[in-house]
């Protein structure tokens, strides 16, 4: 199979708004392009505040820039198992799985999320700056379909401006969300997602998120956008809601370990190259990028994503040189920067095999100096798992 080179921009194209700029805009925000967006990247709180409100309380973001992708017909299953590596047909309706878009070489076009909202429907969220160049290639894959796949049997409808998505993020999200929904959420499950009404609007509700805190992300109507935004805030006032911007979601999802697309994944890397080997199903028949993804895991992976920490003072950045103990150039870091909650200068980024071990010393160059770091687990941080009561004896 071929595949598409255009990325469906245009030199020149004016930022595209979400539902919400003006309200950001407005209200103090300092925006950003981001992803061929007019983005908030914070507020006049500051990205720290931002970022301790979601690890201790609860955030508010604008994620509307993410595209949304409805996939129905008799055999929309049959055609996601053959366009993703993940194996689609064990989600049940209302479960969503995390997963990649893979070239026929095997290299990440993007990574998604699909969520099965029935039996023939679901629901396939984008990255922002990869909206048009996913639509392309689903269009592309659905031109030129697996074995047994009748293209009239696939309904590919990407939502453009019509829906938007808005993310409550942190311990209390729940507390916040209850207030303006009747449906009971507190058994929702992570990575599940259940209608409900929300501020009076109709929208899914899912338990899924970017910060590695708990949280929820509601799609719904976008002409309901400020009106759900501030019922949001109103009902967490009293918990100490903030909407945050950019920044925070990126410090958030850096401690988390979670790849940002355009530098932990890429279309040069592989889903096993980005220590996503557990999404990979080489047991289903054929999909996209089966082949290379093989002999990946047959042969071993060139390069492998790690955490690194530095062990003396510094702030490393994306595209810094990574350096093996003996000054050589080795890799380089797709991430990086001072952690809130953990006080400690983290980063993210690709190294040889051979030298992903946790515990392997090496050294991040910043500003011409080496700076000693470490290799160590991701993710960085992890939700503190709340205490079961001990009956008293």
């Amino acid at each position: 199979m071929s595949e598409p080179t255009s990325d469906g921009s245009s030199v020149g194209e004016s930022l595209r708004q979400t539902p919400l700029r003006d309200w950001h805009a407005s209200h103090g925000a300092r925006m950003v392009p981001f992803g061929g967006w007019d983005m908030p990247v914070q507020y006049a709180t500051g990205v720290l505040t931002e970022h301790h409100a979601v690890r201790n309380a609860v955030g508010l973001f604008d994620i509307g820039h993410m595209g949304q992708v409805a996939v129905s017909g008799p055999q929309a299953l049959a055609w996601l198992q053959w366009l993703v590596p993940t194996d689609v047909a064990r989600l049940d309706i209302g479960q969503a799985q995390y997963s990649v878009l893979c070239a026929p070489d095997g290299g990440a076009i993007d990574d998604i999320i699909i969520y099965r909202l029935g039996d023939d429907h679901y629901l396939v969220i984008v990255n922002a700056a990869n909206t048009d160049v996913d639509v392309a290639w689903m269009r592309h894959c659905l031109a030129e379909p697996g074995t047994g796949i009748d293209t009239h049997h696939v309904n590919l409808h990407p939502y453009g401006g019509a829906r938007t998505l808005i993310a409550v993020q942190g311990p209390k999200s729940l507390s916040v969300l209850q207030k303006v929904t009747n449906t009971d959420l507190s058994g929702l499950g992570y990575y599940r997602a259940a209608e409900a009404t929300v501020a009076g609007v109709e929208a899914l509700v899912a338990r899924t998120g970017y910060t590695g805190e708990r949280g929820y992300e509601i799609a719904f109507d976008a002409t309901h956008a400020i009106s759900v935004w501030e019922a949001l805030l109103a009902a967490g006032a009293d918990i100490g809601i903030i909407p945050c911007g950019l920044g925070a979601r990126d410090t958030l999802r850096l401690e988390a370990g979670m790849a940002l697309y355009g530098h932990e994944l890429r279309r040069d890397v592989n889903p096993f190259e980005a220590n996503l080997e557990r999404i990979v199903r080489l047991d289903k028949p054929t999909f996209v990028g089966r082949d290379a993804l093989s002999h990946v895991a047959e042969n071993g992976r060139a390069k492998a994503l790690v955490g690194l920490e530095l062990t003396v003072a510094g702030v490393p950045r994306a595209d810094y040189p990574i350096l093996d103990t003996h000054g050589a150039r080795i890799g380089e870091t797709t991430s990086g920067g001072p952690s809130p909650t953990l006080k400690k200068s983290i980063a993210m980024g690709f190294v040889p095999a051979s030298h992903a071990a946790v515990g392997t010393k090496l050294s991040i160059e910043i500003r011409g100096r080496a700076h000693a770091a470490v290799v160590v687990p991701l993710p960085f941080y992890k939700r503190p798992v709340a205490k079961r009561a001990v009956p008293a004896t």
